[in-house]
């Protein structure tokens, strides 16, 4: 029997307030109805594809969002010449199916990549079968091989149930960094493997568990593509491949378009979920209210910060408590024209020094300016989490002069955006899963709970930790839901 209304006030603290929202040019306020038949939390890519599928079920709908703003972890942040840069998620690859409704251009990749190795710069054009920067060759072997190994282990995943795989807890018991020091013991492969960690997870290699990169890297594909790990680090062919015209955000704002800003109530902070002899009330600062389902389109470090009564089960609690967001930011550098194009440079670059030790061009389509974007990742980005934005900004310029030459050093514009710093996002782009934790409770991590379901780019079957994998898991729970109300 659930908890009455009057013991579920003994159990949260009362939080109220309104909800307002800057949308383009509009400023909203949204009435928080008493009921309605699903309440959605979350107003990422997850929680509005499956509000958007759950309205045309039928069914009454409402979004709480924490931010003042739809997207999540995708945000498009306005420059001062006029156009926009992305300050999230950015990249659209093959196999990455949902319909955007926006139009594609390919990410620039013209010319030569950069390697900055031992502090020395080579340029190099990128050789496709391998992937790889010029290096010692026998270390490329070693990366050859550990590659094709991950992609064997992966191949044999059923990504709707990794850790149903006979060898999942072995692969869980190591870190990546132990299966690296195994298999990569050259300077040079260990260098490069390190860098596919922090430039998938934002994470170091230490931090993740083996198994957790192995079914990331099977969930790189779809229902009749193998994933492979070239598809996730290259950019011709993989998930860097593509850019959207007029920036990402633009997608999370569309969706918001279709559900209906009506239906989204912003400021909205989700504290309390109490289970009730009708299904659920849910306390957030925007108001109360009930529902027979909720959607909890949230990071599980996220769900983490809800109190729940009665309490959500142990294994799903574990799965919320230690998994971690990874450490990601980026500095993007703003300048008249692109001129590294001009020495016949595709601005994208690895290194090992530095704030900033992967960068892309960011270009928009017209190149009517240049920028160029570095990723600040893993243990650089939390050395970073307490500096100050001007200490970034001197620290990622030098960078961009070590890499691109003396231009390079004074932009029209810098933007600096920490998601470590978002409190309602922890980081980016994943949670990801130390040692120990997705073999044992990863069956938790898409089982419902009463009439609680779970979305979330974690939860997907492919593309987890992409914009895509976010769109599959809105689809998959509004399924789970529409059938049984």
């Amino acid at each position: 029997m659930g908890l009455t209304i009057a013991s579920s006030l003994k159990f949260c603290l009362q939080v109220i307030g309104a909800s307002w929202f800057v949308f383009p040019t509009f400023v909203f306020s949204v009435a928080i109805p008493e009921s309605v038949d699903v309440v959605v939390v979350g107003a990422g890519l997850a929680g509005l594809t499956a509000a958007k599928d759950l309205l045309a079920g039928g069914k009454s709908v409402l979004i709480l969002e924490a931010r003042n703003r739809v997207g999540g972890k995708i945000l498009n942040r306005p420059l001062k010449n006029g156009g926009v840069t992305e300050v999230g998620a950015e990249f659209v690859g093959p196999t990455q199916d949902k319909e955007l409704g926006l139009k594609t251009f390919t990410t620039y990749n013209e010319g030569s990549n950069i390697l900055y190795r031992s502090n020395s710069r080579t340029e190099y054009v990128s050789d496709p079968p391998l992937g790889v920067p010029p290096v010692d060759l026998l270390a490329l072997q070693q990366v050859a091989a550990a590659q094709a190994q991950l992609d064997a282990w992966a191949g044999e995943i059923n990504v709707t149930a990794p850790w149903m795989h006979p060898k999942a807890k072995d692969w869980d018991n190591i870190t990546f960094a132990q299966y690296i020091a195994l298999s990569a013991f050259f300077p040079d492969a260990k260098f490069l493997l390190d860098i596919v960690s922090k430039t998938l997870f934002a994470a170091e290699s230490k931090e993740i568990s083996l198994f957790y990169v192995i079914q990331y890297i099977a969930s790189a594909g779809n229902e009749t593509t193998k994933g492979s790990l070239s598809r996730l680090t290259s950019t011709p062919g993989g998930s860097q491949e593509s850019r959207v015209e007029g920036g990402t955000g633009l997608i999370p704002q569309r969706l918001a378009e279709k559900v209906g800003l009506n239906r989204i109530a912003f400021n909205a902070a989700v504290a309390c979920i109490t289970k009730t002899a009708a299904g659920y009330e849910i306390k957030s600062k925007a108001g109360t209210i009930k529902a027979k389902k909720i959607i909890l389109a949230l990071s599980p470090p996220l769900i983490n910060k809800i109190a729940f009564s009665p309490a959500l089960p142990f294994a799903r609690q574990q799965l919320n408590g230690l998994t971690k967001m990874g450490s990601i930011g980026k500095g993007i550098a703003v300048y008249d024209s692109p001129f590294w194009r001009a020495s016949k440079l595709n601005a994208q670059v690895i290194s090992d020094k530095g704030t900033t030790r992967a960068t892309f061009d960011n270009t928009p389509v017209d190149a009517s300016y240049g920028a160029l974007m570095g990723f600040i990742l893993g243990d650089q980005m939390r050395a970073f989490d307490a500096k100050s934005e001007a200490e970034i900004q001197t620290a990622i310029v030098s960078d961009y002069v070590r890499y691109f030459g003396d231009k390079a050093a004074k932009p029209t514009e810098f933007i600096v955006q920490r998601w470590d710093l978002e409190g309602f996002s922890l980081g980016a782009p994943v949670a990801v899963a130390p040692p120990r934790v997705l073999s044992i409770y990863g069956p938790a991590l898409r089982k419902p709970v009463g009439g609680i379901h779970f979305a979330g780019t974690e939860t997907a079957d492919y593309w987890v930790g992409y914009m895509d994998g976010a769109i599959r898991s809105g689809q998959r729970v509004a399924k789970e839901i529409l059938a049984l109300l």
